[in-house]
């Protein structure tokens, strides 16, 4: 469980470290101190807004104050939104039967939940569906509509799918039902002839509403029905928000626009929440009583309680706000694993119960269920490893694309193992498995130079369905286009993969990428700095979680924890001062023993363990040491060495280490009088006679790498001249 070892000795340096690229982005230091000036931040803060596309004061504003974003009213940005508000008003009050399609995922089910309370709330006479992921798949079918309609439902309304369902909604409407679409899927050639549809895909795309998920489309609805109907103070609106939160963030929308404003209420209000089913599910997954465990890896089995005590109500074992990693690592993945391989409908009443004991049965259910989950990722994952190993590794570079087929895997789980592979192996993953009537189910993932839903167009005429967009998408196959695992080499599908990922893949992309905000030494790591960080959440899709780097620190001591996890103390010698810190590397065991000086790249987070909280780090890349100039030059001596004279590749050149306004850089002449400026962090450097009129190069691309690395080693191993 726990194998304890000192730092390896430097005979393990050349040992395997992940095959990774690395993007530093290019430091504006004169931009950041201008930014930093304005808002009274940290430059290293305000270089972090600059990376996420923020350079000028307004979005700078709006983004460090989300409440301070002037939103239009979604009346006028969503042109059905007052059509499916008239709907909805009739049908409540004429109790019309309304029913909600849903969908399996955590978008759908909290989703479903949030309109199924407030439309009971509101006074109407609702129920739902959510097709089944093992017979249905995704979104409404004419199944359900028939079903709907021998219930005497009147008015639909699908949440997240529907955008698609032309036969279905057609359907519906030859049996005399209204339809309201919500949905946040791409739009497909013919919309279904839907009474009203809202999706943000069909608004202005400089609409704060722009990025909102399926939960997001219900939330407005939900919220400008209340208001409609002078409910909006009726209490209704603070479990809405709860709900559209978890939605929000477990689906992996962007948390930009009314994203990032709303989740950032909705993490502050989540703690004290007074649905039964949120209190139950925070309190079964540990959220705020001590170190964070990534759930979709680990996910911690806590204690179960006895369903009919009550929740402890002391806020003193309760944070303040969550974070979204809280509800990413813990609370989604719980929620999540119902969809994947047991019934949404657990969900469904875990959401929407106000009876405590129900709750915590439920909670304790999918506490079950995603265990189950775990142990299933896992022995698939070790299954398409060793596929991958023995059939596939050696063309990969040939091929730039898995595709890794095996009998008895679960469907609903085999995308997050698609992820892990990716993670592994830098290229786009198609997995899948049989079903009984021997076609193919899968799941796709991908890296970012590959567009998933482009790839399954190009081979349409091999497979059944398929759906999805550029990171992610899903895919059946007729058994006969796909030979069995061991003779796949021939597999049709996979040739035609391989021609497309060709077409658009280079031999750099194939690595997983790792993008870097700044670098940071050790001492510079402390609750000031992981305070000021706050400003940048809530953190995630397109405002990930910054990332630092600190070239060649030791590794003082490190060892394997639970099943695959390595626990590291590291430490960096500045000004003949020792720093150390520890830090955590998830799924990492392979690589143990690491080696004993390495380039970290890493966020911060915080530990708390047995009252005392700790800033550690969490490992998301790391190399050896002097792989690249920047790391190279954050090594060099501050003492300005220049003049010094180098012969690479037979040719002569002068360098030396330069001031350039608050940082360094190196600088390489040749005999022609052409310099090249290398910063001393980032990968671009300037080429030509003068700065103005310097090009921008990839400085850790050939020839400038071999270069720049002969350049440090003149300088480090030659006196001043």
């Amino acid at each position: 469980m726990f194998n304890k070892s000192t730092s390896p000795s430097p005979i393990n340096n050349s040992r395997r470290l992940p095959n990774q690229r690395w993007y530093i982005y290019p430091q504006k230091p004169d931009l950041a101190q201008e930014l930093a000036n304005k808002f009274n931040l940290s430059p290293i803060i305000s270089q972090l807004l600059i990376n996420r596309g923020i350079e000028s004061p307004e979005p700078a504003q709006i983004f460090l104050e989300p409440e301070s974003l002037n939103l239009p009213s979604p009346l006028v940005d969503f042109p059905d939104l007052a059509v499916s508000l008239e709907l909805l008003q009739t049908a409540i009050a004429s109790q019309t039967k309304i029913a909600i399609c849903g969908d399996y995922d955590a978008d759908g089910m909290t989703s479903t939940a949030l309109l199924l309370r407030s439309l009971r709330w509101l006074g109407a006479e609702v129920d739902y569906a959510i097709p089944s992921r093992m017979h249905d798949g995704y979104g409404i079918n004419k199944r359900i509509v028939e079903e709907f309609h021998n219930e005497g439902v009147e008015l639909i309304l699908t949440v997240d799918n529907g955008i698609s369902a032309y036969e279905p909604v057609a359907r519906a409407r030859e049996l005399g039902i209204k339809v309201i679409i919500t949905d946040h899927h791409d739009i497909p050639q013919k919309l279904p002839p839907a009474n009203a549809i809202l999706n943000p895909k069909l608004i202005r795309e400089d609409s704060p509403y722009r990025g909102v998920a399926g939960v997001g489309v219900a939330y407005i609805l939900a919220v400008s029905l209340a208001q409609q109907l002078g409910q909006a103070n009726s209490g209704i609106l603070k479990p809405m928000l709860e709900l559209f939160t978890l939605g929000t963030i477990a689906d992996l929308a962007p948390l930009t626009g009314v994203n990032r404003r709303w989740v950032k209420r909705g993490l502050q209000q989540l703690p004290k929440s007074k649905l039964a089913g949120i209190q139950a599910l925070i309190q079964m997954a540990g959220v705020g009583v001590g170190a964070k465990e990534k759930g979709e890896d680990k996910g911690g089995i806590m204690p179960i309680p006895n369903p009919q005590s009550p929740i402890p109500n002391s806020q003193s074992k309760n944070p303040k706000s969550l974070k979204p990693e809280d509800i990413g690592f813990r609370l989604g993945p719980r929620i999540n694993a119902i969809g994947r391989i047991s019934d949404p409908q657990i969900i469904i009443e875990l959401l929407t119960t106000d009876d405590m004991g129900i709750a915590l049965e439920r909670a304790m259910q999918c506490e079950g269920v995603n265990a189950r989950r775990q142990e299933m990722c896992q022995q698939i994952e070790q299954e398409a490893i060793a596929i991958v190993e023995e059939d596939f590794l050696l063309s990969l570079k040939d091929d730039r694309v898995l595709v890794v087929v095996n009998n008895g895997w679960h469907h609903g789980v085999i995308g997050i193992v698609a992820s892990r592979l990716v993670e592994r192996y830098g290229v786009p993953v198609f997995i899948g498995t049989y079903e009984e009537n021997g076609d193919i189910r899968g799941s796709a993932r991908s890296i970012p130079e590959f567009n998933v839903f482009e790839a399954l167009e190009f081979c349409h005429d091999l497979l059944g369905k398929y759906g999805g967009h550029r990171a992610a998408g899903g895919f059946s196959i007729p058994a006969n286009n796909l030979a069995e695992v061991r003779d796949s080499r021939e597999s049709l599908l996979r040739t035609r993969l391989s021609e497309f990922a060709n077409q658009c893949l280079e031999l750099q992309h194939l690595k997983p990428l790792i993008k870097i905000d700044a670098l940071a030494n050790l001492n510079q790591i402390d609750r000031v700095l992981y305070q000021q960080l706050s400003t940048l959440e809530p953190c995630g899709i397109e405002n990930p979680d910054p990332v630092f780097w600190t070239p060649n620190v030791r590794v003082v001591e490190q060892a394997t924890i639970g099943k695959n996890h390595i626990k590291m103390t590291l430490a960096q010698t500045i000004d003949n001062v020792r720093y150390t810190i520890k830090a955590i590397a998830w799924r990492w065991k392979e690589y143990c023993p690491i080696p004993a000086y390495i380039d970290i790249a890493y966020k911060l987070r915080e530990n708390t363990f047995n009252g005392e909280t700790n800033i550690e780090l969490e490992i998301v890349g790391a190399r050896q040491p002097n792989q690249t100039p920047e790391t190279l030059l954050s090594l060099i001596s501050t003492s300005n060495k220049r003049g010094i004279n180098f012969t690479h590749q037979n040719r002569q050149y002068t360098c030396g280490i330069y001031k350039n306004g608050s940082t360094q850089e190196l600088r390489i002449k040749n005999s022609e009088g052409k310099v090249l400026a290398v910063p001393q962090s980032g990968n671009i450097g300037l080429l030509g006679t003068n700065r103005q009129d310097a090009k921008e190069v990839d400085i850790s691309q050939p020839p400038y790498d071999s270069i720049v690395q002969s350049a440090i080693q003149a300088l480090n191993s030659t006196e001043h001249v």
